[in-house]
């Protein structure tokens, strides 16, 4: 017997409520048979949408455990409670899906021309023509990348992942000439996160973010009509210094934590390097104090080899590409003969690990939690008496799907209690532009994070991500948090200092 809780509404009474159930689980139990055996067995009513049972129409989209599925495919398991979409409910599970018909009817998602001629002639098209849009057209048009998207709670300047999704596909299409850019970029084009949530949720596992939305802003930038104004200004400082900022000239690393460690040490032609990024060199220098410091407690040899320059993160999530390759280039003729390239910035290591290759540079990238996880010994660390949380960033928890490592490092550090907050992999609003280009939905996000930080009493939110460690850290000085947000090196450096 397995117990199933399934989150219910009376329109009539306009009643919200939640009811359980115990049922028989038979192997491989879908949640859709568990719901149909539930009506069943309990005569209880259940309304719900279904129908091809296939994972093919997309109808029977509901939320389990908070994560959007389909009822048809996903699998049922003791104690999940069932919930609709976050949409207008009409009754139990199900949603008005009628207001997402009219929105694409006012997309105008056909194929036009800007000429009233027609073309009697059959047109002759390769397929490599389709091959942009080919991989957005497997949407079944479930809507669960709409319940998931954080930014679509926040902003209503944002028409969300399914209609950027279904823009793209036209816009993409090499039989269609009309003019798009201005309805692309009103629709909120540079209010994606680029948080991945669409992605991971898509049970077609439609790359939204990366197939759709980014390649939209490359195409418009390579028409000259974006991005905004703050993201210009990082493509212009990476193109003068190769960094997306500046050192604080008045702290201890003027030029950045690279040129200062090459003063102080010699090449140690070691077999691990460092990838540093733009943050950590030059904004948050003790982190990569912290990372050399307890490497040699740890009698890890590595490199932080100079030349280095930005990953191009930045730049890719806002579709700055045309100096790409001129960085990849640069990044691999300094990185390509070391074993393994260590990243503590989940942007960087998402961009190494999964833009890289795009451009036919394959490198043996790990963050640090990955590196780390087996190395440490807790006999060797100080007593901390802590109690700490952990944000999961978009770009390690879902670009390279990591989440227990980090966690498992911070299980294991002597005096600290590890609280899990409420939704840790939820965006926190820094990513994709957004912290630089639509500030509000940025400190939107991230005030959401706070609040459920602050329930937790801890210390320390921590984190693997500077540009998380920024965004988050700014709500919690605003809303005058006890917590603090540090790096997972920072935590480190307690530990064995």
């Amino acid at each position: 017997m397995i117990k199933v809780n399934v989150k219910r509404y009376d329109p009539v009474e306009d009643l919200h409520y939640t009811e359980s159930y115990e049922i028989e689980k038979t192997p491989k139990m879908k949640v859709l048979d568990a719901l149909n055996q539930i009506n069943k067995k309990y005569d209880a009513n259940i309304a719900y949408r279904y129908s091809c049972r296939a994972g093919q129409c997309g109808s029977c989209a509901i939320k389990v455990n908070g994560k959007a599925v389909l009822a048809c495919k996903a699998e049922i398991q003791n104690n999940d409670t069932l919930e609709a979409l976050d949409f207008n409910i009409i009754k139990d599970l199900i949603v008005d899906r009628k207001p997402f018909s009219e929105e694409v009817r006012d997309l105008n998602l056909y194929i036009g021309s800007e000429s009233d001629e027609c073309n009697q002639d059959p047109e002759v098209i390769k397929p490599e023509e389709f091959e942009l849009s080919d991989k957005l057209r497997s949407c079944i048009g479930c809507y669960s990348c709409l319940s998931m998207c954080p930014v679509l709670k926040k902003t209503e300047d944002f028409v969300g992942p399914y209609f950027m999704r279904n823009l793209a596909d036209i816009s993409f299409d090499p039989r269609d000439d009309t003019s798009r850019n201005e309805d692309i970029i009103n629709s909120g084009l540079y209010c994606c996160t680029s948080c991945g949530q669409c992605t991971k949720t898509c049970p077609k596992e439609i790359d939204i973010y990366g197939k759709a939305i980014e390649l939209m802003r490359a195409k418009i930038f390579n028409q000259n009509e974006g991005p905004l104004a703050p993201h210009k200004l990082i493509r212009e400082s990476v193109m003068q210094t190769n960094r997306t900022v500046k050192p604080d000239e008045n702290s201890d690393y003027p030029e950045g934590f690279i040129k200062k460690y090459h003063e102080e040490h010699k090449d140690r032609k070691a077999k691990v390097a460092f990838f540093t990024g733009c943050m950590i060199d030059y904004k948050l220098p003790w982190i990569a104090e912290y990372l050399v410091e307890l490497f040699d407690k740890l009698k890890i040899e590595v490199d932080i080899p100079e030349g280095q320059v930005c990953c191009g993160s930045p730049l890719l999530r806002t579709g700055q590409v045309d100096i790409m390759p001129e960085l990849v280039d640069k990044n691999y003729e300094v990185f390509k003969d070391y074993d393994t390239v260590i990243t503590v910035c989940a942007g960087c290591g998402a961009t190494l690990k999964n833009n890289y290759p795009e451009y036919g540079v394959q490198l043996n990238v790990m963050d640090i939690s990955e590196f780390l996880q087996d190395k440490l010994n807790p006999d060797d660390m100080n007593e901390l008496d802590l109690k700490v949380t952990y944000h999961d960033p978009c770009h390690l928890v879902r670009s390279q799907n990591i989440s227990e490592e980090p966690r498992n490092i911070l299980k294991s550090l002597k005096g600290v209690e590890f609280i899990e907050m409420e939704k840790p992999d939820q965006c926190c609003g820094a990513g994709g532009g957004v912290k630089s280009g639509k500030p509000e939905i940025a400190e939107a996000l991230a005030d959401e994070k706070v609040d459920m930080i602050d329930k937790l009493d801890v210390d320390y939110v921590v984190t693997i991500c500077p540009f998380c460690e920024y965004n988050i850290g700014d709500s919690l000085k605003k809303k005058g948090s006890k917590t603090s947000v540090i790096n997972i090196m920072e935590l480190l450096n307690k530990a064995y200092e």
